[in-house]
C-alpha cells in the first residue's frame, strides 16, 4: 500500500519527493565544493608529499643511520626507531620535562626537537649514563636519596641534573632549584631531588663523571 505523503512533503510526477529533491541539491553542493572548479585537481595527500630523509644520529656514542620523516620528533625516533625508551612522553609540548635528553651536553626537550635537528650533534639519553650494567653517579644519587615516587619523571629529572652538573660542578641550592625548574614531579619529591643533585655533585668530585 502506497504511503500517503505528509502535508509538507509533496511529490512530483516522477515520484521524487520535495524533501528528497532538496536533499539531492545539498549533496550536489557538497560534491561541487569538494571537487572545486572544472579541470581543477584535488591536492595530493600530505603523506604522499612528504618523503623520508636520510639522517645519521650520534646517540650515546653510537652512530645510527635512519630514514625519518621531517615531522618526527627526536623523542619518537629514540623510542620507536632506536628502542631507547628511557626518555618518556609526558605532555609532549615542552612543559613537563619527562623527555629531557642532553644535546651536546645541554638539557633539551626531545618532544620539541625534530630528529633532523639532532644530526651533527651528540645526543645522550638516560641509557647513556650507564656503565655497562652499573648506574652512573647521578643515577646512583637519585636512588640513594629516594628522589622519586612513581618514577615516571625520574629519567628526565636525572638528565636535567646531569646537564646542570656538567655546566656547574658545584651548584648552590638556589642554582639546583633553578636548573631543575623545567622538570615537573607530580608526586612532589622536590626536596629529595635537590638532595640527590647535591649528592651527585659530591660523587663527581670523588672521581665520578
Amino acid at each position: 500500500m502506497a504511503r500517503k505523503p505528509r502535508d509538507n512533503e509533496h511529490t512530483c510526477p516522477h515520484g521524487v519527493s520535495r524533501r528528497g529533491f532538496l536533499g539531492s541539491l545539498g549533496a550536489g553542493a557538497v560534491a561541487a565544493a569538494t571537487l572545486g572548479r572544472p579541470g581543477e585537481t584535488a591536492p595530493p595527500e600530505v603523506a604522499d608529499a612528504v618523503e623520508p630523509s636520510k639522517v645519521t644520529l650520534l646517540v650515546n656514542g653510537r652512530r645510527h643511520r635512519l630514514l625519518v620523516e621531517p615531522r618526527w620528533t627526536l623523542l619518537h625516533v629514540l623510542r620507536e626507531r632506536l628502542g631507547l625508551t628511557g626518555s618518556k612522553p609526558g605532555c609532549e609540548r615542552g612543559e613537563c620535562g619527562a623527555c629531557t635528553v642532553l644535546i651536546d651536553g645541554v638539557p633539551r626537550y626531545a618532544c620539541l626537537t625534530l630528529a633532523l635537528e639532532a644530526e651533527g650533534h651528540e645526543v645522550t639519553t638516560i641509557e647513556g649514563l650507564m656503565r655497562g650494567e652499573e648506574l652512573g653517579p647521578t643515577q646512583q644519587a637519585f636512588a640513594a636519596e629516594d628522589a622519586f615516587q612513581c618514577g615516571y619523571c625520574t629519567p628526565g629529572q636525572i638528565m636535567a641534573a646531569e646537564g646542570l652538573l656538567r655546566a656547574k660542578p658545584a651548584p648552590t641550592v638556589a642554582e639546583i632549584r633553578l636548573g631543575m625548574s623545567g622538570n615537573l614531579c607530580r608526586c612532589g619529591a622536590y626536596p629529595h631531588i635537590v638532595k640527590a643533585v647535591r649528592r651527585a655533585a659530591e660523587a663527581r668530585k670523588g672521581g665520578g663523571r
